[in-house]
């Protein structure tokens, strides 16, 4: 309530922190964010959301997060602990991510959405005394939750903490093998479609986070430059191939985002072909700015072929150079340039995607011819304002969600039937509500998943696998598992070779309890 200007309430806070974060940077500061990327995404966000969480910030080595129930942040605490301890067993001692963490009940001052006072001063306190994968609570914690949960508890005393006038009476969560296999998980919600709006307040995500996690093995590091010393992985039974992430040599770093820009686009259309094996971005841009064995990128990432790139960019005037490379031998098998207008960039990608597929001799089906034909929008403009947001979106920040929203909705300006800025508005929107990141934004949760509903509206008249990938994970969210899983079909249907589509696939599964 508010007092005097002052907004006070009584909240459970949980406060977590990675044991040896500054050793485990200096030993691998990329290897290190990229995991800790990977596990905020797949395994810690969703868990928090779970429950019903909110992430009040973070810091590089740790977390804040909110609950209105103590329940549900004991339970959550567990939930990643156990999680978290299942997955590291994968990975060699010296790379694993361990958490400890605090759990407290207080009352807490709110102000411009963080939160402070001795409820969580207390709530960081405990999270020191707690073991490498431990949780420590504080005795109001314990009491409230001893009779609710299966777990037992480790009295530790009274301990004195640092600037806390008290002593703290903290227990330890014993988290044994025993009380997991009891642990309780959420029951299913009813399906609903997602459309259905009045349903989207409030509605808790359902978790199957660890599932998820143990079977994508997302802490294994995606295949890159170091991975050519391991064994080469075997070459798929059709045509597979690799686009590196073409080279900005148009001498202005602004201009980067138009040559990821071509790399993705031409990724995109080569994808749509079932007659061929396409490496994802995500792994073919690990290589981005690096200087390459091609050879090595073959047998890290079970290609025959790679494609390398430039793309120059002055003005209105665009050269894009380009070569096809076959990877097992290291010969080139073409290499071309392109010259014209940036009205002619449509053109110039269907030059460079007609000669690999003729190189390769790939048969394309009627469908594929159609989809080939196809492009999302045929306005330069909007393509260039969609590429720019794009490019803000992928980096998956609170400030470059920001930065992304309005080059999008200028592409929608620009075509209004745009269905591809659709969707990314949609994924975008999503996503910030996901993560707690729509204030950013202006909108409140509520206005998140309305924006985001509307433009998956829009976007499935032009629709694309990033339209029903979005719809996918509202649908999940919302316990419509059939209709999730549908969602997630049409996208695969739409681009066999995407890996988003599979992973809103397994997702849709796991949470449907299949």
């Amino acid at each position: 309530m508010a007092e005097h200007g002052v907004e006070r309430r009584l909240a459970a806070i949980l406060c977590a922190d990675i044991v040896g974060y500054s050793r485990l940077m200096g030993a691998d500061e990329v290897g290190t964010l990229a995991r800790m990327r990977t596990l905020r995404a797949d395994l810690i966000d969703p868990g928090i959301g779970a429950h019903n969480g909110r992430i009040v910030k973070t810091t590089g080595d740790g977390l804040l997060v909110e609950f209105a129930s103590v329940v549900d942040a004991v339970e959550c605490a567990v939930d990643i602990q156990r999680s978290m301890a299942a997955h590291n067993s994968g990975i060699p001692e010296e790379q694993r991510i361990v958490f400890r963490m605090g759990v407290n009940l207080g009352d807490v001052i709110v102000e411009d959405g963080d939160i402070f006072g001795d409820g969580v001063n207390v709530a960081a306190r405990l999270e020191g005394l707690a073991p490498p994968g431990g949780i420590c609570v504080e005795r109001t914690v314990r009491n409230q939750v001893r009779d609710r949960m299966p777990i037992r508890f480790e009295d530790l005393g009274e301990q004195e903490v640092k600037n806390i006038a008290r002593p703290v009476r903290v227990f330890r969560v014993v988290l044994d093998e025993a009380a997991a296999s009891e642990f309780p998980r959420p029951a299913a919600i009813p399906a609903a479609p997602w459309k259905r709006k009045a349903v989207a307040a409030g509605v808790a995500v359902l978790v199957a986070a660890a599932g998820i996690v143990l079977w994508q093995r997302p802490w294994q590091p995606v295949a890159g430059p170091d991975a050519a010393d391991g064994p080469a992985l075997a070459l798929p039974d059709k045509p597979s191939i690799a686009v590196l992430p073409f080279n900005n040599m148009s001498g202005d770093p602004e201009q980067e985002y138009f040559a990821d820009g071509m790399s993705e686009d031409l990724i995109t259309d080569l994808s749509k072909i079932s007659g061929l094996f396409v490496i994802a971005r995500n792994s073919s841009f690990v290589y981005k700015g690096k200087s390459v064995d091609v050879k090595q990128v073959g047998r890290a990432l079970g290609v025959r072929y790679v494609l390398e790139g430039s793309v120059r960019r002055s003005g209105n005037r665009v050269r894009i150079t380009a070569q096809l490379i076959n990877a097992t031998t290291g010969h080139h098998l073409w290499a071309d340039r392109y010259d014209g207008s940036l009205a002619d960039v449509f053109t110039l990608q269907d030059e460079v995607t007609r000669k690999i597929i003729a190189e390769l001799k790939v048969h394309l089906t009627p469908t594929e011819q159609a989809r080939q034909a196809r492009k999302g929008t045929a306005k330069i403009d909007a393509h260039d304002a969609f590429l720019r947001g794009w490019a803000h979106y992928l980096r998956s920040t609170p400030e470059d969600y920001a930065k992304a929203v309005p080059y999008l909705e200028e592409a929608i300006r620009r075509d209004p039937n745009y269905g591809r800025a659709h969707a990314a508005l949609a994924s975008l929107y999503r996503a910030a509500r996901f993560h707690g990141w729509q204030g950013r934004l202006g909108v409140t949760p509520d206005d998140a998943l309305e924006r985001a509903m509307d433009h998956i509206e829009k976007a499935m008249k032009q629709p694309t696998p990033l339209a029903h990938q979005a719809a996918s994970r509202i649908l999940t969210s919302q316990g419509g598992h059939d209709d999730a899983i549908a969602e997630a079909r049409r996208a695969i249907a739409l681009n066999a070779n995407d890996p988003a589509g599979h992973f809103a696939m397994a997702r849709a599964l796991t949470y449907a309890g299949q």
